[in-house]
């Protein structure tokens, strides 16, 4: 139990660090911070669009609570959903991205 438990925290870390490298990377390159409202004009920029929200999901829901948090007043209930819906889609991509990369490595081996 306690095995499963910890897997999941770092799958879950796994997730964050993969949302929070992919947000950084898409504002270093657009010089604009991601957002679910990207515009795209093309299939290829449909196709990038989505795996940029599907990853650095959590990135945007985190920066935006927290950013409503100090700007807006809101509640710290708010916080804390946002929070939470966070985090387990950060579990989810983490293991997405975790299984990636095991699947490299076994095949590099």
């Amino acid at each position: 139990m306690l095995l499963e438990l910890l897997l999941a925290v770092y799958m879950g870390c796994a997730g964050f660090v993969a949302a929070g490298l992919i947000g950084s990377a898409y504002q270093l390159v657009t010089d604009s911070p991601p957002s679910f409202q990207i515009p795209a004009h093309s299939i290829a920029g449909i196709l990038g669009v989505v795996l940029v929200c599907v990853f650095a999901g959590p990135f945007i829901i985190m920066r935006n609570a927290i950013r409503g948090r100090r700007l807006e007043g809101r509640p710290v209930g708010w916080l804390v959903a946002s929070s939470t819906i966070a985090g387990m889609w950060s579990l989810c991509s983490g293991v997405l991205v975790m299984h990636f990369a095991l699947g490299l490595a076994n095949s590099w081996s």
